[in-house]
């Protein structure tokens, strides 16, 4: 099939190289022209692993290109609309302007029998919103295909998907011949576009439109209430003298609860799991849902909380300040496995505890040259060698792995305090206090790490 993805940024650039690979031939759209020259030579303007092989493999084909012109949708049979849908400036809610200018940009473009189909988050009523948009062309077909994506494993999430999610119009009653089951419009031309992974097994579920839209918000809530819960109840385990890795590790092996997303530390950030519980907010406190408003609203703050903890953590092991200290953070991205800094966890505690007057530096294996520019107040290094040199607290905020096997007689050559603060609770912490190390963690013995660290 001839396949268009308008917005080549992380969704859209991981999503038309997937295609290409399936064997579509693809053009990737975006009004960024340094971000289509990145990807005309077959690199991605962030860091995903096994992207930029991807990427290549799609060009050198011939199946796979970027351009800044809209006409060049002109001829696909399937256009999908990547843009992105950020929190607004204003307020808690999505905002569309994006969608809605990518799909405006597009309708000109549009053959007949065209289908277009979504696939960023938006709020519940947004395929109404673009019906309209659409109007003028009822010889176009709409759909919505939510995307999963997780950052540091899309190409893996798009390859091998858990599902794939239909929004159609009728839902599932519009979406098949009734007497002979076959696939109609929208949902016929989706099992085109995804056969080869129909044909893997992997589950598809068709749904209306409402649900479609609904679904990742929903659930990245409820990833993102786990992490919120498991961080509250972190800070239960300090007040009570109990370690949260041992208490979730016990929930963890109840297979009703499950272990993924039941781990204590700072919290997440990243550009879409915290605007998507916030719109998913307001969502609810517009339809008249109370109960998930108040939910997500305290989801949002345990986790935002979780920050200024962490920074409360680090003035208690240097004595009750950190003016005057200096502090090597170890991470800046939200995560590891991606150079995202937005709404990074780590560099926002990083910038509080500079605020509070420390002398903070930062370093991370991907995110240095983006976080510099952003942060000035703070120092940055390449090496976790150079960040650790002569500092008198390690704080350990993004869990990369390099981090997480750090040698702790080594590290401990380097610097001036042998003090860290694991907020991502990831270290073996018994291996660093054989050398010497005080190790704090969140829900971990808080009165005798600080004690200890006093003492230092």
């Amino acid at each position: 099939m001839k396949i268009s993805v308008i917005g080549c940024g992380y969704l859209g650039a991981v999503h038309a190289a997937t295609l290409a690979s399936m064997g579509h031939t693809v053009v990737g759209i975006d009004i960024d022209p340094g971000k289509i020259a990145q990807l005309a030579q077959g690199a991605a303007p962030f860091h995903e692993p096994g992207l930029d092989e991807l990427l290549r493999d799609g060009i050198a084909t011939g199946r796979l290109r970027f351009t800044t012109d809209p006409a060049a949708a002109g001829g696909a049979q399937v256009h999908f609309l990547c843009v992105g849908t950020p929190q607004d400036k204003t307020s808690d809610a999505a905002d569309l302007t994006f969608l809605v200018s990518a799909t405006e940009a597009l309708l000109p473009h549009l053959a007949a029998g065209a289908v277009v189909v979504g696939k960023s988050t938006v709020p519940v009523g947004t395929v109404d919103m673009l019906r309209g948009v659409l109007a003028s062309r009822p010889d176009v077909l709409l759909g919505w295909n939510p995307e999963f994506l997780r950052q540091g494993t899309a190409v893996k999430d798009s390859l091998v998907p858990d599902r794939l999610v239909y929004g159609v119009d009728g839902g599932r009653t519009g979406a098949f011949n009734l007497s002979t089951g076959a696939p109609l419009g929208v949902a016929a031309a989706l099992d085109a576009v995804y056969e080869p992974l129909l044909a893997a097994g992997i589950p598809r579920l068709v749904c209306n439109f409402a649900t479609a839209e609904l679904i990742k918000s929903a659930a990245n809530a409820y990833l993102a209430t786990k992490v919120s819960f498991i961080n509250a109840v972190a800070e239960l385990c300090d007040a009570a003298g109990a370690d949260i890795t041992e208490l979730s590790e016990a929930m963890g092996l109840d297979p009703r609860i499950g272990s993924r997303y039941l781990h204590a530390g700072l919290g997440f950030g990243g550009g879409c799991l915290p605007k998507d519980i916030r719109s998913f907010r307001i969502q609810a406190a517009t339809l008249g849902v109370p109960a998930v408003e108040d939910w997500m609203h305290l989801v949002d703050a345990v986790n935002l909380g979780q920050r200024q903890r962490t920074v409360g953590l680090a003035e208690e092991l240097c004595g009750g300040t950190v003016a005057g200290r200096s502090i090597a953070v170890l991470g800046a991205s939200f995560k590891p496995d991606t150079d995202d800094i937005r709404d990074s966890p780590a560099l926002d505690v990083a910038d509080r505890l500079a605020a509070a007057g420390a002398h903070v530096t930062v370093t991370d294996p991907k995110a240095v040259n983006l976080a510099w520019r952003r942060y000035p107040r703070l120092r940055f290094e390449a090496s976790a060698a150079r960040a650790l040199q002569d500092a008198e607290l390690v704080l350990l905020l993004t869990e990369w792995d390099e981090y997480r096997q750090l040698c702790p007689a080594a590290a401990g050559q380097q610097v001036r305090r042998r003090v860290v603060l694991d907020a991502r609770n990831v270290l073996d912490a018994a291996a660093w206090e054989d050398q010497g190390w005080v190790v704090r963690g969140l829900g971990t013995s808080a009165a005798a790490s600080t004690a200890a660290a006093a003492a230092h």
